[in-house]
């Protein structure tokens, strides 16, 4: 019991500082798999939020302890009364990838078909399998009728479809900084020994820049919208993506099942660098280049992303063009690489079906060519490009 104890104790000294409990590590997932095997689970529902919600996903270390302990559990190597086999695959689903895999995919085998089948429908929505895809496919070739289902819905990208479209009005309130903001001001250097801390390293954002700044975004957050980080010019500096964590813990939504990070978030600037744009894209950031000399702090917005105007009280104050043009998917799929990474999985699953090439995504539009060919600098970010490079798997992914 000393976890619980020690854990809730945590937990009220963070919620001091307006932050929440950071994940349990790889020791302590190891005394909370000991506790839920209990045959009596003391503070149960408190035991299953943690294992749910309190465990960093991807290949983290506490990662590897929870999804081994689901992995017996579905495999009758350890028993929990309060986490079931479909529920143990349902937690693994949350999990995004990684370690996750594995045990999804060997699911897939189970004898009970229930089992079996909740394996597939969490494999669907998962894109970061990487080697594994050869698993799934060679049990497929084999004759494993869950695993055919799993490339069949790559293959049709329903780990795409299946993920809300990017809303044609977006109400937010502004959060208005004005002149020009660096990644300095959203990740101060000098607090960069908590960047691995996103909600504690959130807390200096715009500290050095302007008064009371958590204190105005609580206020700004009652009138119940989502804020929009506005300002003249956003985002030049360095390419920390610690800046766009800072932005997105504020403005951004939480991630079900994975701890202390958040997606989506809205920011706007009449002038945004591209490095800082570039890194809201690939974290599923919509960054938005308008002109923002009509907006103010705590104006109520409506964007429209698809008609390429921002509204105040019914009149358009600004106007801009969607770019590029690929944006919905990006922000459809939850950020540039995410699309890049599942697009490729797509790409692979048909493939292995015969298929031809999908034509559920929008393509890249293309510059006019002037006859000079790519510069150096051009062929380093072009994002088609990088997106062949990420297929073929030269890729990380960062949690």
């Amino acid at each position: 019991m000393a976890l619980i104890e020690e854990y809730k104790a945590h937990t009220a000294e963070r919620a001091a500082l307006g932050v929440p409990p950071l994940p349990l590590t790889a020791a302590q997932v190891a005394e909370l798999v000991t506790l839920l095997k209990a045959d009596k689970i003391e503070d149960e529902a408190y035991l299953l939020d943690l294992i749910e919600n309190k465990v960093p996903a991807g290949v983290d270390d506490a990662a590897y302890v929870k999804a081994a302990f689901l992995n017996a559990l579905i495999q009758d190597d350890a028993s929990c009364h309060a986490i079931d086999k479909v529920y143990a695959i349902k937690i693994l689903g949350k999990m995004l990838g990684g370690f996750n895999v594995g045990p999804l995919v060997e699911a897939l085998k189970h004898s009970h078909v229930e089992v079996a089948q909740a394996a597939a429908d969490e494999l669907k929505n998962t894109i970061l399998v990487y080697n594994s895809f050869n698993d799934v496919k060679e049990l497929m070739d084999h004759g494993n009728a869950f695993a055919k289902e799993v490339i069949e819905s790559w293959a049709n990208a329903e780990w795409f479809t299946n993920r809300p479209e990017l809303a044609k009005e977006i109400t937010l309130t502004v959060y208005k900084i004005p002149g020009e903001t660096n990644t300095d001001d959203l990740s101060p250097a000098s607090e960069a020994f908590t960047r691995a801390d996103i909600p504690l390293h959130a807390n200096s954002m715009l500290v050095a820049r302007m008064e009371n700044p958590l204190e105005t975004m609580a206020q700004l957050k009652e009138k119940g919208h989502p804020l929009a980080y506005v300002g003249d010019v956003v985002g030049t500096g360095s390419s920390r993506k610690s800046g766009i964590n800072s932005v997105q813990w504020h403005m951004g939504t939480d991630i079900p099942g994975v701890p202390n990070k958040r997606t989506g978030g809205v920011v706007i600037g009449s002038i945004i660098a591209p490095i800082f744009f570039n890194t809201a894209e690939d974290s599923g950031c919509l960054p938005i280049q308008a002109p923002v000399d009509e907006l103010e702090t705590g104006d109520v917005i409506t964007v429209k992303p698809f008609d390429g105007v921002i509204e105040k009280n019914g009149t358009v104050v600004s106007e801009f063009n969607l770019s590029p043009n690929t944006l919905p998917d990006e922000m459809r799929a939850g950020g540039r690489i995410p699309l890049i990474i599942g697009k490729g999985l797509t790409a692979k699953a048909r493939e292995a079906l015969g298929m031809g090439a999908s034509d559920m995504f929008m393509a890249p539009d293309q510059p006019d060519d002037n006859g000079k060919g790519y510069t150096l600098a051009q062929k380093m970010v072009d994002p088609l490009m990088a997106e062949q490079t990420l297929s073929a798997g030269y890729c990380w992914y960062r949690w």
